[in-house]
């Protein structure tokens, strides 16, 4: 899953939400200096992307896609799941979805000390461009699809996925949907049982 899922999915709390979101950012167990929940949140994420990448629904989504992007697929299925959350916000969250992601990057401010350099170098152009908001618009998903392409120095191709999420949009959305729900539940027992150690 990507940013925004990741982000909803440690359930409101604060120091879990900083762990989720930075977790792609820590190498192997080197989080011992961060405080105990943002630890809680670094594995909160991985159970999530190995559940995520082991799920026979998702497996579908990204097979859709493997004859032209390869290995890239899971990153893009990743992305387009984050679009359909963002779309379908209010079926979530009673929370607005602008509200939601602005209170996020107050947390990220406030916390910033915490963050790896990559965030912090990354952080101000998320915020200028408010890429999380904006994945709710095609032209958002475009517009990450096409600097992700550049970050693999065009060998990824990914800029033309939207083409593809456009041709298949219905079976993208509802493959998501499904998966989401079964993610929710997963997500929110693994929340529980790292919040009891």
């Amino acid at each position: 899953m990507n940013f925004l899922a990741h982000i909803y999915l440690s359930f409101d709390d604060d120091q879990v939400t900083i762990g989720n979101f930075i977790a792609d950012s820590i190498r192997g167990n080197r989080y011992d200096h961060l405080p105990k929940q943002v630890q809680k949140g670094i594995l909160l994420h991985r159970a999530i992307d190995t559940y995520t990448d082991a799920h026979a629904t998702v497996r579908k989504s990204t097979k859709r896609l493997h004859r032209n992007y390869s290995h890239y697929s899971g990153v893009i299925v990743d992305i387009f799941y984050d679009h359909f959350l963002a779309k379908n916000w209010s079926s979530y969250s009673p929370t607005p979805l602008k509200e939601f992601v602005e209170n996020f990057y107050d947390l990220l401010e406030d916390n910033y000390t915490l963050l790896p350099e990559g965030i912090k170098r990354m952080m101000p152009y998320m915020i200028a461009d408010n890429w999380i908001y904006n994945y709710a618009k095609m032209e958002g998903i475009g517009r990450v699809l096409n600097g992700m392409n550049r970050r693999t120095k065009n060998r990824s191709k990914m800029n033309f996925a939207i083409l593809d999420l456009e041709e298949h949009y219905s079976e993208f959305e509802s493959e998501f949907t499904s998966f989401f729900e079964e993610l929710i539940i997963f997500s929110k027992q693994k929340y529980l049982s790292l919040c009891e150690k």
